[in-house]
């Protein structure tokens, strides 16, 4: 309960009647504070007056005065400072070093607040506050779901990071893993990345100029040529990789990993390498590239790939030919790519090198696309939550993930307005 204590505190969601310490003084609050998830008080920086006079610094709160004890605060000097100590249950005084009493407010978590959170818990909708969404203010919603797609970045950020510290701080290696993660559009995208850190692109650059070389280099370390298979092109493959991987001293990850269960042919690992093997060949998306193009089109462009001829009448290695076809990137999947490898790359970078301008026009790249269209946007739609473009969608992906799946509905807006409403507003709800 201690948590919903700090929710009311947070939000200022205090009793009509007027607040008193204690020892009769009267508080007003002026500020709740920073709420502090670190070590030390919870609330930093608060800004209060006890009767006349106006204090800022640290608050503490517990559900009992007594905690105060059983969580050592009494010999830490983190807590030695603080200007209130807020209690539901207050059951014993407290005092600094210097002998002087510190100021206690008795503060309890409204029931109807209590109510609607244990209501928003056990709410089995998708997403949990589904009755209450669609009836916020659109301004509301809105500037929400703008602050969720820049968490949306940010976590994208860190991610990319941890990957480019991996691969020896190199930011055309860390472009080509993170894209190779989404060429496997979710059901292989960690198999697409462990494959992509296999490969020494270093090594990989002195055969740029050969197509065959780099197929068999990224075939070889997919795994995908250590099968007998009577197909000439196979066995071609499979006889330059041995020399490759012995000459770079290459190891292939376990075949195994990759997943071809209910997977279109245009899905398949073979088809998505051969891309890729083809992208890198001609060079079309570099950091450099990405980093000039000017709007959505160019950076589409960039993307614009296709494959070597054996795959255009091939879906994996051997088995009969085919009708010949390009097997390009859809439409739809490049705008997949520019959302979820193209745009939180420039954003990274653009973080990397303090250039505000690259991480804008990473978020116009997402206002620029539709909206995904999955499971989790239908069920926000139908919760009158609608999406404009896929920087509403990687919103609403946010949200749902970080917030909703975790049930951690007390740092959501959308759940702060859930908690908050009163018995007052349920009833003219009703009544509408």
């Amino acid at each position: 309960m201690e948590q919903l204590l700090h929710y009311v505190w947070k939000h200022k969601i205090f009793p009509l009647h007027e607040l008193r310490t204690t020892d009769g003084r009267r508080v007003e609050v002026l500020n709740p504070g920073i709420h502090n998830t670190d070590a030390g008080p919870d609330f930093t920086e608060a800004k209060l007056k006890l009767d006349d006079t106006v204090w800022v610094g640290n608050v503490e709160l517990h559900q009992k005065t007594s905690d105060w004890f059983h969580h050592h605060h009494d010999t830490d000097a983190a807590y030695e400072n603080i200007i209130l100590h807020v209690a539901s249950d207050i059951d014993r005084p407290l005092f600094y070093p210097n002998g002087q009493e510190i100021p206690q407010l008795q503060l309890t978590v409204p029931q109807y607040v209590m109510d609607n959170y244990a209501e928003l818990s056990r709410n089995d909708h998708r997403p949990p506050c589904h009755d209450v969404v669609g009836t916020l203010p659109v301004f509301l919603i809105h500037n929400w779901m703008t602050s969720l797609a820049l968490q949306r970045f940010e976590e994208r950020t860190r991610q990319i990071l941890v990957r480019r510290e991996a691969l020896d701080k190199n930011w055309e290696d860390t472009l080509f893993v993170t894209l190779a993660r989404n060429f496997g559009f979710g059901i292989n995208g960690d198999a697409f990345e462990r494959w992509a850190q296999s490969i020494p692109m270093n090594a990989v650059a002195k055969h740029r100029d050969s197509l065959f070389q780099i197929e068999a280099i990224f075939f070889g370390q997919a795994g995908l040529l250590d099968a007998t298979c009577i197909d000439d092109y196979y066995q071609k493959l499979q006889k330059e990789y041995c020399y490759l991987r012995q000459k770079f001293t290459l190891t292939p990850i376990n075949p195994i990993a990759w997943k071809f269960l209910r997977l279109r042919p245009q899905n398949f690992p073979h088809i998505r390498i051969a891309q890729l093997a083809m992208l890198y060949y001609e060079q079309r998306l570099n950091l450099s590239r990405l980093l000039n193009a000017a709007n959505l089109s160019e950076v589409s462009a960039l993307l614009l790939t296709h494959v070597s001829d054996y795959w255009r009448t091939h879906y994996t290695f051997g088995g009969q030919p085919t009708r010949p076809t390009e097997k390009g990137l859809s439409s739809s999947s490049i705008e997949l790519i520019i959302i979820n490898s193209v745009a939180p790359m420039l954003f990274a970078y653009g973080k990397y090198k303090s250039d505000q301008t690259l991480c804008d026009r990473a978020f116009s790249l997402w206002e620029q696309l539709k909206a995904e269209n999955n499971a989790i946007i239908r069920d926000w739609a139908s919760a009158g939550v609608h999406c404009d473009n896929a920087a509403d969608s990687q919103a609403l992906i946010q949200l749902t993930r970080n917030y909703c799946q975790r049930r951690d509905c007390l740092r959501c807006q959308f759940g702060y307005e859930y908690i908050r409403r009163t018995p007052d507003f349920l009833c003219e709800t009703e009544r509408n």
